[in-house]
Formats: structure tokens, C-alpha cells, sequence
């Protein structure tokens, strides 16, 4: 299969018209498949940075577009027709420049996200910000009060290069239909799947200044999010580095900070589990590279059947399918950049030295492509640094256990709390064991729990807050209330 990336709009958008960077300098955006050039986006600058947060700030305090719910409804609308017309483009756009398989695409990179434009949409047309409360005595009058919730204000949100327009679209959703302005600050890795939809808005009734789309190369551009003091909100994902850095700009203004960081996931396989059917889904790893923070990268399994298990692992990572994102057999593309791939296979060297067992790859994948063999540890040590640290990349370590005791304590040996997954033959066993995981999602048996609708967030230092759902919505809301005398 071949995807051409036709005609993306590489432009920015701030204060509600396509522009290009103040120097008018462009960066190049690479496609890790092949490592070349894929074409150039506008580089923003700190004074379009400027530019940006200036109109958000002026479009949330001198327009009604905070507490004009119908007006934000229609625009959530039209721009989910517009995402809806551009689905091609899209995802043309994304295998491209994020090297994201085409077969995930419909679920997670393109066609999902798109429609959860409509949610959001839905949400601001049928959130009721006002509920009364009871009425409370004071010094013997009765007194009434009103409960609001109110948009934060203006948001500064991060976005990563792993799934990148889901996030986009998972930030901007909530921080319009909440009534906040907001400005968009993509990774410089796939800066396209943020500017194309900058083409977008400048088709619908959304006011100037609501929403800017800076794209740049210069990561430091982005950093006036978290200290300037005009904002409000500062909402990220990415690595949990970057995110205490965020919370430490952040904390002069004393700005909200919302954080979806990294992860070191568990995935328990129970001594009653069905190894045979459960142990492929490991190879799963290795989806888009290894490049997503809820992946299971930690397989923990029963010590009584370690070799066992070890069999199965190595014929399933044996053949996995990875290679070209365009081919619809693939599930694994490259890494986004040389620069992660270099990294991964760094992880790879430390796991060896450090005494675990290579069952499977260990090595750049084939191609000019930033490729990295999906690979398989065992006997890793729960203390190594490949079991405790996000690798990011295709790269699976197997552990065993003694016991469910055992189990969990190493399942929780992490700084990370965000996902994991139970297998067992018992649904209440895997119930048991998984109310003692510290974590913010975890599947049992298959149960999978990602829709725009499920809180998703983590433990420990997988971050702060939640997204999607009603507890991502209300991550960008205020609260307010207002007490009055009795009626007369």
C-alpha cells in the first residue's frame, strides 16, 4: 500500500490566520521510514509564541466565547467535519512524518480521534455549569448557594510525536468545549499532524485568538507556556523529565499543571492462565515501535512455567511482522528519529551488559529507516536498569514470580503507575490482584479500557490528572460558589 502526503498545510496558525514564523524560517520534517525529507514546516519563534498567548489571553477576557456554550458547540462541530473531510490526508500525514503504522491507524492514530472531536462537541453543548446547592444557616438566615464550574482560562498544551494527532485533538477538544483559549505547541517531529489542522480552523466561526497552532523547532519556544504568567493551564504529555521541568516553570505563577508522563507497565500472567493464548500478546510490545507509554513492557510469569513461557515468547517475537508503515501487515514501523533509535539500541547494550538473557533481535532493523529489531530479554533483574526505566522503544522484558504476592510487589516496583494488564484463568483471582496494582488502568483477561470517554492517567510519577472523559473535561474547569440571601 502507498500513502502520498498530497498537500499539507505546514503553515501556522496564530490569532486566527495561516502564517509563517516572524524570520520566515522553515525546519525540515523527516520520515523515519526512510530517513529523508518529507518537506518543511513554518518555524515559530518566541515573538509568534508571543503573538499566541497575547490572543488567547485577549480572546478569553474580552469575548463571551467562555460562556457562550452554543458558539462552542458549532465550532467543535465544524471542526470535526473539517477533521472528517481531511481523514486521508491525515493519515497519509501521520504514517509519514511519525512513521505510525497504517494498520493502526483507524483505532488509534486517525479515524478514533477524529471522532472524538464529536464528544467534545457534544460536551459543550450539554455541560450544565450551574447546580444549586443546598441552603446552609448563618447567624440565623438562610442562605442559598450556586455551584459553577468555569473554564481555567488560557491553556498552553504540549503535545508528543508517538500518536500525535490523537493527543492534539485529546487537549484541544476539552480545553474549547470548557470555554478555555488555548495555544498548541506540537513535537517538532510531526509538526504536520498540528499546522494541518490549522487549515482546519481557518474554515470554521471559531473567533481569533481561541486557538493558535505554533510549531517549532526550537523546544524553548514552547517553555513560555509554563512561565508565562498570562497562562492559566499548562497541560503535557511526554516524558517524565520534561514534565517535572514543566512543574518547576510552572511553579513561579502558580499555573495548573496537568501531566501525562511515562510509564513501565506490568503485565501479570497468572500461574492458572491459558499460556499458550495469553503469551503472543507480548509481541505487542512492540506496536509502533514500542513508542507509547502504556505499553506492557514488563511480562511477569509464573516461575513453575518460566521455560515454558520463554518457548512461546520466542516464537511469537520470532514472527512478528515489522517494517514499512505503509503495509497494512505491518504493526511495527521505525522509531521517529535517529535520534531515538540510537537511543533504544543504547538500552539494548545496557540490558546485556547488565547479565539479561537476549532471546530475540537486539540490533537495528534493516532499511534506511530508523528500524529496531523487536526484541525480547529474559531473566532481567526487577532492579535493572532496562526493567525500571522507559525505553520507548520495541524492547520486552520477561521476569519470573513465585507467587501473586510476588507478583504485584514487582508489579509495583516502579516510579510508574500508569497501565498494566492481568491474565487468569479466574476473573475474581484477576480482579484480586489487580485492585492492588497501583496504576490508573489495567485490562483483565483482554478487557480493553482506551474510549474518549475512560479517565486516563497515572500513579507516582506517570503524572497528574486525568484525560478524556468527564474527568478530563473537568481538569479544565475552575470552581465557583456564589451564596445569596433567601428569596423573598
Amino acid at each position: 500500500m502507498s500513502l502520498e502526503v498530497l498537500a499539507p498545510e505546514t503553515r501556522n496558525f496564530i490569532d486566527g490566520e495561516l502564517v509563517e514564523g516572524s524570520t520566515g524560517k522553515r525546519f525540515e520534517n523527516i520520515n523515519p521510514a526512510s530517513g529523508e525529507s518529507i518537506g518543511t514546516c513554518a518555524d515559530g519563534t518566541s515573538l509568534d509564541m508571543e503573538t499566541a498567548i497575547a490572543a488567547a489571553r485577549k480572546a478569553f477576557d474580552e469575548t463571551d466565547w467562555s460562556r457562550n456554550a452554543p458558539l462552542r458547540a458549532k465550532c467543535l462541530r465544524q471542526i470535526h467535519e473539517g477533521l472528517q473531510s481531511e481523514t486521508e490526508q491525515l493519515r497519509a500525514i501521520v504514517t509519514a512524518e511519525a512513521g505510525a503504522p497504517v494498520a493502526l491507524s483507524s483505532f488509534m492514530q486517525i479515524d478514533g480521534p477524529i471522532e472524538h472531536m464529536a464528544y467534545w462537541a457534544e460536551k459543550a453543548a450539554t455541560f450544565e455549569a450551574e447546580s444549586e446547592m443546598s441552603d446552609i444557616p448563618f447567624f440565623g438566615q438562610q442562605n442559598r448557594r450556586i455551584l459553577r464550574r468555569e473554564a481555567v482560562g488560557v491553556v498552553g498544551a504540549i503535545t508528543p510525536w508517538n500518536v500525535p494527532l490523537y493527543l492534539n485533538i485529546a487537549k484541544i477538544g476539552p480545553a474549547l468545549a470548557s470555554g478555555c483559549t488555548a495555544i498548541l505547541k506540537p513535537a517538532p517531529d510531526t509538526p504536520w499532524s498540528a499546522t494541518h489542522i490549522g487549515k482546519i480552523l481557518a474554515q470554521t466561526d471559531l473567533p481569533r485568538g481561541v486557538l493558535s497552532i505554533v510549531a517549532s523547532s526550537d523546544h524553548l519556544v514552547g517553555e513560555a507556556l509554563s512561565t508565562d504568567p498570562r497562562i492559566d493551564l499548562v497541560t503535557f504529555t511526554g516524558s517524565t523529565a520534561t514534565g517535572k521541568r514543566i512543574m518547576s516553570c510552572a511553579a513561579d505563577t502558580v499555573k495548573k499543571v496537568f501531566l501525562e508522563l511515562g510509564g513501565k507497565s506490568a503485565s501479570i500472567v497468572l500461574d492458572d492462565a491459558n499460556l499458550e493464548a495469553v503469551l503472543p500478546q507480548a509481541a505487542m510490545t512492540c506496536v509502533h515501535g514500542g513508542q507509547g507509554c502504556a505499553i506492557t513492557t514488563r511480562w511477569l510469569v509464573p516461575r513453575a512455567r518460566y521455560e515454558e513461557a520463554l518457548g512461546i515468547l520466542e516464537k511469537a517475537f520470532s514472527n512478528w511482522n515489522f517494517g514499512d508503515p505503509t503495509d497494512p501487515t505491518n504493526m511495527q514501523g521505525p522509531q521517529v528519529s535517529k535520534r531515538q533509535q540510537e537511543r533504544v539500541l543504547a538500552y539494548i547494550e545496557k540490558g546485556k551488559a547488565d547479565g539479561a538473557r537476549l532471546i530475540a533481535g537486539g540490533a537495528a532493523g534493516p532499511g534506511p529507516g530508523f528500524y529496531v529489531q523487536p526484541t525480547l530479554f529474559a531473566d532481567v533483574d526487577p532492579a535493572s536498569t532496562i526493567a525500571q526505566e522507559e525505553i520507548f522503544g520495541p524492547v520486552c522484558c520477561v521476569i519470573p514470580f513465585d507467587d501473586d504476592d510476588d507478583a504485584v510487589r514487582i508489579a509495583n516496583d516502579s516510579v510508574y503507575g500508569l497501565s498494566g494488564s492481568i491474565h487468569s484463568g479466574s476473573e475474581e483471582r484477576a480482579l484480586e490482584v489487580a485492585r492492588r496494582i497501583r496504576t490508573g488502568t489495567i485490562a483483565l483477561n483482554g478487557g480493553q479500557w482506551f474510549h474518549v470517554d475512560t479517565p486516563f492517567g497515572g500513579y507516582k510519577q506517570s503524572g497528574l490528572g486525568r484525560e478524556n472523559g468527564q474527568m478530563g473535561f473537568e481538569e479544565y474547569l475552575e470552581t465557583k460558589v456564589m451564596s445569596l440571601p433567601p428569596r423573598s
